[in-house]
């Protein structure tokens, strides 16, 4: 089993697997809708959907967070170096 040939075949076919993933996604989401969960603690986990939801609000924050410091600590301009 060659990984080179594995993950070049995956590069090939990248925009039907983004489809299918993006489908397995919202299949969660509806499946989600139609079984709720029995066992909740808090009132919003009740809710439907909502790991979906706060996964995605929690994925775009990190994203803003780092690139917020990034720039702030980070980046430095081109002649940093230069005397």
């Amino acid at each position: 089993m060659d990984v080179g040939k594995i993950l070049q075949y995956l590069v090939e076919r990248s925009r039907t697997l983004s489809w299918i993933m993006l489908a397995i996604m919202a299949g969660l989401v509806v499946a989600d809708f139609l079984a709720p969960s029995h066992y909740d603690r808090f009132f919003w986990e009740s809710v439907p959907g909502f790991g979906a939801i706060y996964g995605f609000v929690a994925c775009v924050v990190i994203i803003i967070v780092s690139k917020a410091l990034g720039y702030a600590l980070l980046y430095r301009p081109e002649d940093y170096y230069d005397d």
